[in-house]
């Protein structure tokens, strides 16, 4: 059985890039313009950054480019780790000040209580 994350999926990308060579073209343009033509950051700096959105987006292959790039520039398993944990701080942050919204919406509903007994509407008021 293969994993579904196996480092040589990353080997199909080309096949994705295919399938919309101007929109890839687009995406890679835009990726070495922020990454090397732009120069107000640090490139490690940039890589500490990628490191710690990976991990709010979850995605393992940006986690090991970017935190290989990292150590070959001299970051240390602290910086990473640290980065790591501002991500998670920001991130339960975002989620509590979002309760705000809850809060709102209680207050704003109009509706009576709900007893458990009623029927799913037919199709969903959110898609999240």
């Amino acid at each position: 059985m293969n994993h579904y994350y196996d480092r040589s999926n990353l080997n199909r990308i080309p096949e994705l890039m295919k399938l919309s060579p101007q929109a890839a073209a687009a995406f890679l343009t835009f990726e070495k313009e922020i990454y090397h033509s732009s120069e107000v950051l640090p490139l490690k700096t940039k890589e500490l950054i990628a490191i710690a959105v990976a991990h709010v987006t979850g995605c393992p292959y940006c986690i090991d480019v970017h935190v290989k790039r990292y150590v070959d520039m001299g970051g240390t398993r602290e910086e990473i780790f640290e980065a790591v944990l501002v991500a998670a701080s920001t991130r339960a942050g975002a989620v509590l000040s979002h309760a705000t919204h809850a809060l709102l919406a209680m207050e704003d509903t109009k509706l009576p209580p709900l007893t458990g007994k009623e029927q799913p509407p037919a199709s969903p008021d959110c898609f999240c």
